[in-house]
């Protein structure tokens, strides 16, 4: 059972998009919303890799740029656009010894270029291939595009984290179609290390908290599907901050994502992070074994650029696990 240690850094909570069930995204005039600065980051790091944490979590509101506001905040730093802030950051995050993993939303397939060599892997829920009303106000919902992004990074072998939002408003015909599609393109390009199955959580103040969060049953039975669907070589992993894992795990579960013993998850600020003894002890006699953001065959297949290879060498060891200090 693998999982990695990471620092948790909401770079933006300006968002194009307006999913019924978030209550990460804020409007610029409302309380809360923000742009972190290098100074309130770099600290973040540097805790990060004393703390012994290998992946820095960069996590944005996607096409924050269409926010007039936004662009203003990214001005004043220096910036003209958000790539161009997102690769100071991750080279930041490289010169003081911790992995980014970048989840920014959509991308094209020259921003997922330009990313690949400073990232020792990327990201984007898929969440569902259904037309949802969770995502009427959303453009970069629309499956077709969420699925692009997905192959475009399998174009150019970034190890790369997927998923399933489970409980949005969609069907169980839904989730095998999502994960038949995610099947299919790791079938084509090799490139997806885990699919997470996420239990949607209500959150106050949102067009869904009323919404039933989905059942034991209905994640037991997704995390099943996961396994029948999905090419034995994807990690099925859920959050062990949002749902037990125990009962999870003989079903198919391999990971439990990334915990963090410093920063707060942002998407599910009530749901605390457990403490990874407590969580060992609770997992008996299932080991856990800690990874780095790029899993161990990633390591050993060397999809990774020289910019962050010195210090994967220096996390790693010769099964590409972490390296035991």
């Amino acid at each position: 059972m693998t999982y990695s240690k990471n620092v948790f850094v909401p770079v933006t909570n300006i968002c194009r998009n307006r999913c019924g069930y978030c209550g990460f995204r804020r409007e610029p005039g409302q309380p809360g919303a923000r742009l972190m600065r290098p100074e309130e980051i770099l600290p973040v790091l540097e805790k990060g890799v004393k703390a012994g944490c290998t992946e820095a979590l960069f996590t944005f509101g996607e096409y924050a740029e269409e926010v007039s506001e936004y662009r203003k905040w990214l001005k004043e730093l220096g910036y003209s656009s958000t790539l161009e802030y997102l690769l100071f950051l991750c080279e930041t995050a490289i010169d003081a010894g911790i992995l980014p993993h970048t989840n920014a939303g959509i991308m094209t397939h020259s921003e997922l270029k330009a990313l690949k060599p400073l990232n020792a892997s990327m990201g984007l829920m898929l969440e569902s291939t259904a037309t949802l009303e969770a995502h009427k106000d959303c453009p970069g919902k629309l499956p077709e595009l969420r699925l692009n992004t997905i192959r475009e990074a399998g174009k150019l072998r970034i190890p790369y984290t997927t998923g399933l939002l489970v409980g949005i408003g969609e069907e169980r015909k839904d989730r095998i179609e999502s994960l038949e599609a995610i099947a299919s393109l790791h079938k084509e390009y090799g490139h997806i290390q885990e699919v997470i199955v996420q239990n949607f959580a209500p959150k106050p103040g949102t067009p869904m908290e009323n919404f039933p969060a989905p059942s034991i049953e209905e994640m037991i039975d997704t995390i099943c599907l996961a396994r029948q669907i999905l090419p034995s070589d994807i990690a099925v992993q859920v959050a062990p901050n949002l749902v037990d894992p125990k009962a999870l795990i003989a079903k198919g579960v391999t990971d439990l994502g990334g915990i963090s013993p410093l920063t707060i998850d942002w998407i599910n600020p009530e749901a605390e992070w457990p403490d990874v003894k407590d969580l060992q002890r609770k997992l008996n006699p299932i080991l856990l074994r800690e990874r780095l953001p790029i899993y161990p065959r990633y390591v050993k297949k060397m999809w990774y650029s020289d910019r962050i290879g010195e210090l994967i060498e220096q996390l790693s060891d010769t099964d590409g696990y972490r390296k035991k200090s």
